[in-house]
């Protein structure tokens, strides 16, 4: 943990904003996770979704401290002053401390991403109000010194190693999208889910790579049957980790509407049938699944969200965003 007082002394580069604003989305659940027949192979690959988190961070408080609002969001004031103590010297008016305030539509501890999201707009927000450019490598470095990490820093469907917090391939866009969800109940704290041990064989590993490899073809060939396959798989053999009595109902609701497939949160409390939002008979297939779905939870209001996953159009191939295969480990 830093001092406040070294926090303090580093003001922000000159011509900085005295207030910054940074956002993230957050995902349902992920396509795929597992672990690769490799060393530190836990990977997932998102499924970004409009929800977001915006945060904003403005320069100065009363207290002269670094403050957060909501107060639970202790994470994401630790992120706020590992950032400030990397500001350079410089000014002598900078006014101490700062109030990071954070706002956001995505549920908590439910496997949405979530506190991913609150990082990744936090060191946006704070690394515009003091002038730090906050590329994803540096990102990476800092989210990886606080918890294990969804991969929302990038704009397009990735194949993330999420425990040691490092890109891995991107795989790319699909066309949009529907996510008819259920929550279980409870929540699911990321950091503790993923000290447990995963009990998955040799056989597994190899099973998740050609998982893996089956996904990326079918996102850059916009396959979405097939995505909507590889995610059901991976929900299934999810269940030995973090089972969900809804699966198998969810699952038969997928097939009774015509929809793609089964997504979850496999560290979390959700599932989701995905549907094509761009198909002819959307609207009676959406409208289907969420009447089933509602049936299924016994009704309320939340018990039924429909999400919309996000498209990127063309995906940036720039250095920091590799394209190589799916079994190609970025450097």
């Amino acid at each position: 943990m830093f001092q406040e007082a070294a926090t303090r002394s580093r003001p922000p580069r000159r011509g900085a904003p005295a207030t910054g604003v940074g956002t993230a989305f957050g995902t349902f659940g992920e396509l795929l996770q597992g672990v690769l027949p490799e060393e530190g192979g836990d990977f997932l690959v998102t499924l970004p979704v409009a929800r977001w988190t915006m945060a904003t961070f403005r320069r100065g408080s009363a207290s002269g401290e670094i403050e957060v609002r909501p107060g639970h969001k202790t994470k994401a004031l630790q992120l706020a002053r590992m950032i400030a103590d990397l500001a350079p010297g410089g000014s002598s008016g900078w006014p101490p401390g700062g109030v990071l305030t954070l706002s956001s539509v995505i549920p908590e501890g439910k496997g949405l991403a979530s506190s991913s999201a609150d990082l990744v707009a936090t060191a946006r927000a704070v690394g515009r109000a003091l002038g730090i450019p906050m590329p994803p490598a540096r990102i990476e470095r800092l989210l990886a010194r606080i918890e294990p990490t969804d991969g929302v820093l990038y704009p397009a469907i990735v194949a993330y190693h999420h425990r040691s917090v490092r890109l891995r391939a991107v795989l790319g866009s699909l066309p949009a999208m529907a996510v008819v969800g259920i929550d279980e109940g409870g929540s699911v704290d990321t950091v503790d889910f993923n000290r447990i041990p995963k009990p998955f064989t040799t056989a597994d590993r190899h099973a998740y790579a050609a998982l893996l490899e089956r996904l990326t073809v079918a996102v850059r060939a916009h396959d979405l049957a097939e995505v909507g396959r590889v995610a059901t798989r991976s929900a299934l053999m999810n269940q030995t980790l973090r089972h969900k009595a809804s699966l198998e109902p969810m699952l038969d609701i997928c097939h009774e509407v015509g929809g793609l497939g089964v997504a979850v949160g496999h560290s979390g409390t959700t599932s989701g049938i995905l549907l094509d939002a761009t198909d002819p008979a959307y609207t009676r297939r959406v409208t289907a699944a969420a009447q089933a779905c509602g049936e299924l939870t016994g009704g309320g209001p939340g018990a039924v969200s429909v999400y919309r996953t996000l498209s990127f159009g063309t995906v940036p191939t720039r250095p920091s965003l590799p394209v190589p295969s799916a079994l190609e480990r970025v450097p």
